[in-house]
């Protein structure tokens, strides 16, 4: 009896665009930030910074055209992706990413940047129902609490923080509490998981997302004038870094895979959390943007390399339009 052979995937571009090529594209895009906020603090040329941002922010709108050709040949596979871990965690990121890009083009164009904000905050509503849907109608694996979770809920602080770069301040002071339950929430359930079981060492790197929202809700408050909370949130970064720094070998243990992406948007937003807060913070600021910079961007060339030879999909299983 003959067998026959697996069908090869359809042909056409861009039909199997991997999610997890956004958590390394959203650092890059918060280094790039980091390095316009920084520039003041090496005495270094503007320029340097926008060349950066114009490079990341090309590099970003090619992943979402790449994205977005796959989502148009077929919408459902956008449900497919979220079913599993590194798909949740890349269409989470490439939203997240919408909202930077509307901070990178704030002091530019406002009118273009307000537009680009509520894009994304239409595509985080969707996004943000379509995961729900999934919870509800998929195996209950999908709906256990995972560092990934901030990325969703407590991802709304980057459109918060965007808002007030663009003076949306009653948008950003909504969006800042909403995010700050939905982190505490997650850091409570995750702590408790923690001290039931232990994490399994390839998803160890999803485990520096929780210093994500330690930062972008430091930086809100920095920005609203809530200096003393802002500097809890800076203490709680430095203990979290410092923790991380302690039990690398630990996290690392997995070996690389692309859930390293997950280490590149928390070392950006601290980074720029302890710029903007000044003063005693600056130069851990300094020294966080240089580290962060030495870190991200092997990991981001790693990871583009893996999907231009074609292999990020087939690690992370995307789907295929």
């Amino acid at each position: 009896m003959a067998f026959k052979a697996p069908s090869p995937t359809p042909k056409g571009l861009w039909r199997r665009t991997p999610p997890a090529v956004f958590p390394p594209t959203l650092g890059l895009l918060g280094l790039a930030l980091g390095w316009r906020r920084g520039m003041g603090e090496f005495a270094l040329p503007p320029g340097l910074a926008d060349m950066l941002l114009g490079a990341v922010t090309l590099f970003a709108l090619f992943a979402l055209l790449t994205y977005a050709v796959k989502f148009m040949r077929r919408p459902a596979v956008v449900l497919e992706d979220l079913k599993i871990l590194p798909g949740r965690a890349g269409l989470a990121t490439l939203v997240l990413s919408v909202y930077l890009l509307a901070a990178v083009f704030a002091p530019l164009s406002p009118e273009q940047a307000r537009p680009i904000l509520l894009a994304g905050i239409v595509m985080h509503l969707a996004l943000t129902g379509a995961v729900i849907w999934g919870f509800a109608h998929g195996p209950a694996e999908q709906r256990r609490v995972s560092p990934v979770w901030h990325l969703m809920f407590t991802g709304w602080i980057v459109a918060a923080n965007s808002a007030l770069v663009l003076g949306l301040f009653n948008l950003a002071i909504g969006l800042f509490w909403v995010s700050l339950f939905a982190a505490v929430g997650i850091w409570t359930a995750s702590l408790q998981q923690f001290s039931r079981e232990s994490v399994p060492a390839p998803l160890r790197p999803f485990l520096a997302i929780h210093l994500a929202p330690v930062a972008l809700l430091g930086s809100a408050a920095q920005s609203l004038g809530a200096q003393g909370i802002a500097q809890v949130f800076a203490i709680g970064a430095l203990m979290l870094v410092v923790l991380f720094g302690l039990r690398i070998r630990w996290l690392l243990a997995g070996g690389f895979t692309p859930f390293w992406g997950a280490f590149t948007f928390p070392l950006a937003a601290t980074a720029n959390f302890w710029l903007l807060m000044g003063g005693f913070w600056r130069l851990p600021g300094a020294v966080m943007l240089v580290g962060a910079t030495v870190l991200i961007l092997p990991i981001a060339f790693r990871i583009f390399k893996l999907w231009a030879n074609g292999q990020l999909a087939v690690k992370s299983n995307a789907a295929i339009a």
